[in-house]
């Protein structure tokens, strides 16, 4: 009589062909999610190249004026002067289209974390608020940010945004101000008071913030546009893990400064990335000095400023 062998595994094989394919996934999954973000910040890059032709098409259109990061009238905003912003401008004016969801849209980096990143209208100490989002048009509800639309002046919906405007921002008192400063402004900002600018420069009082032109940046190539992050201004406050830091720092392997980067589009539309550690700062911020500020803007390196020499000086 012929025996029949049993086949199949035993415990032993068993256990480890189960021990290699856990040992597989262990080195699949990092690699497949670096894959991901690679593909996000490849994504977030395509967005930012679109919106930075879309902004030098603006300013073809409308004399060499760039667009603003938002109308408003008097200095502190309020329910009954609501800001339209950037984006739901480009929305309404058909250069690109946007939604208030987190669906990508070229207004979001895919990287976004669902974070109302300026609820209160700046960032604070939240490592994740420079991350997430705002929505624009929106009424300055005291130092809340309240999303509005404003269907007398065309903007009839939401615009979810996660990018920062390098914008001359001073809302929320009188302050000083000094026509093209930074890329672009709050336009109607009004009237300032008197006092010296980022220049160091007295400026009058009883200006009002107008648009700024093209023409005005030096070298349009190191100009910062947008970046990764949300609202606009504080120039100040750009390095990873400072307070009220409204640079997104969504790219990059680790959440080191040096190796934490934001992608930026320039002024001539080109798009790069920056480190935590490297984000060009204005003048202002705390324990920054002068020599620091030129250190990080003058050079040949990414700027924050519109003519960096002619605000700081050789």
């Amino acid at each position: 009589m012929i025996r029949r062998r049993n086949i199949g595994f035993t415990l032993v094989e068993l256990l480890v062909v189960i021990g290699i394919i856990a040992l597989l996934i262990s080195i699949l999954i990092p690699a497949l999610s670096g894959a991901k973000k690679q593909a996000n910040d490849v994504k977030c890059k395509s967005n930012l190249r679109q919106i930075g032709q879309a902004l030098m098409l603006y300013g073809n259109n409308n004399n060499g004026y760039i667009i603003p990061s938002y109308h408003m009238t008097g200095v502190t905003g309020g329910a009954d002067v609501p800001l339209d912003g950037w984006a739901p401008i480009m929305d309404r004016d058909k250069y690109i289209r946007g939604d208030r969801s987190l669906d990508p849209t070229v207004f979001l980096c895919p990287e976004t974390m669902d974070i109302e990143g300026a609820a209160s209208g700046q960032t604070g100490t939240g490592v994740g608020n420079p991350r997430g989002w705002m929505d624009w048009p929106f009424s300055r509800n005291g130092t809340a940010n309240v999303p509005v639309t404003i269907p007398q002046r065309g903007f009839d919906r939401i615009i979810r945004v996660g990018y920062w405007i390098n914008a001359d921002n001073p809302i929320g008192a009188g302050a000083v101000v000094e026509p093209d400063t930074y890329y672009t402004a709050s336009v109607g900002y009004g009237p300032s008071i008197a006092g010296n600018g980022p220049s160091g420069q007295p400026q009058p009082a009883g200006r009002i913030i107008g648009y700024s032109k093209q023409t005005k940046m030096r070298r349009p190539s190191l100009v910062i546009a947008l970046a990764d992050g949300v609202y606009a201004g504080r120039q100040r406050d750009t390095r990873i893990g400072i307070t009220n830091s409204r640079i997104g720092y969504r790219h990059g392997k680790g959440t080191q400064p040096g190796n934490s980067l934001a992608n930026v589009v320039f002024a001539d539309g080109h798009v790069e990335s920056i480190a935590g550690d490297k984000f060009p700062r204005s003048t202002g911020g705390t324990g920054v000095t002068l020599a620091m500020v030129k250190e990080d803007n003058l050079g040949g390196k990414p700027t924050v400023y519109a003519n960096p020499e002619r605000t700081l000086g050789p």
